[in-house]
């Protein structure tokens, strides 16, 4: 098997582990984020769902909540861009 394949699942998970830490309070405020793909060059592509998909604070979510998260916790990640969440 690809070790690269084998990398880029492990990193998968380590991002969702991190996502893991701050659903709740994504969930409290009706909302949610899902993993769609991650890149051999560590971008985490990101879809967010529920209230998250169309607040107008999703885009300070991403960067202050979900990206923050995501870098601390998997240095792999260089960047987080959310697919339904215009830039900042």
């Amino acid at each position: 098997m690809d070790t690269n394949i084998i990398n880029q699942e492990n990193i998968t998970q380590k991002v969702e582990a991190a996502l893991d830490s701050i659903r709740p309070y994504l969930e409290a405020d009706g909302g949610n984020v899902r993993v769609l793909e991650v890149t051999p060059e560590g971008v985490a592509r990101l879809e967010m769902l529920g209230s998250c998909g169309a607040c107008p604070m999703s885009p300070m979510t991403l960067k202050a909540g979900v990206e923050e998260a995501i870098k601390r916790e998997v240095p792999e990640i260089v960047r987080v861009e959310a697919v339904n969440v215009p830039a900042l």
